[in-house]
């Protein structure tokens, strides 16, 4: 249990580490704007997948805030604060998800949880600060805005995961339904 439990706070490191890589690497490329592709996501949805619940939630939590330190994107408040909320429900709810559905099934409720925490966090954030959210302001920034990204994911992290389970590259980590 223990070389078990060593293998998955690896695989959590390395994914809160491509956390932070990946949007760098978009940035290098040139598409600068991390809302519309979301490179965060695709690490925290795997370690959530791969790593468990826990360390899901963990990489997510701490994903944006390692970045933030780092190279000042996301801004820590109000958007890192909210990525961090939105980030770690990803994570959570990815491997909650998976431990009872399929990939697709747990993927879907895993982004629709993080959206929802993310409005809800930009709902109380920016309220404090004195500015408004609205609904459609969510709607827009949650789906149509990150419409790119939500497709990336939907065809990257089902990928992903499959493979590495057929590499057994994803039993030493953690068991996925497929």
């Amino acid at each position: 249990m223990k070389k078990l439990e060593t293998k998955t706070m690896v695989g959590a490191a390395f994914f809160t580490a491509l956390g932070v890589l990946f949007p760098q690497m978009f940035h290098l490329f040139g598409a600068v704007n991390g809302r519309v592709f979301l490179p965060m996501h695709i690490p925290v949805l795997l370690c959530g997948f791969l790593c468990g619940k826990r360390y899901g939630a963990l990489c997510g939590l701490i994903v944006p805030l390692i970045s933030s330190a780092a190279t000042g994107m996301p801004v820590l408040y109000p958007t890192g604060l909210s990525m961090m909320a939105e980030l770690a429900a990803y994570g959570f709810m990815a491997g909650l998800l998976s431990e009872r559905f399929s990939v697709y099934p747990s993927l879907i409720g895993a982004m629709l949880a993080g959206r929802a925490v993310s409005g809800a966090a930009n709902l109380m954030l920016l309220g404090m600060a004195g500015n408004a959210y609205s609904l459609e302001a969510f709607v827009s920034t949650a789906f149509l805005t990150a419409a790119p990204g939500i497709a990336i994911q939907l065809v990257a992290v089902p990928l992903l995961v499959t493979s590495l389970r057929r590499a057994g590259l994803a039993g030493f980590l953690y068991p996925v339904k497929s």
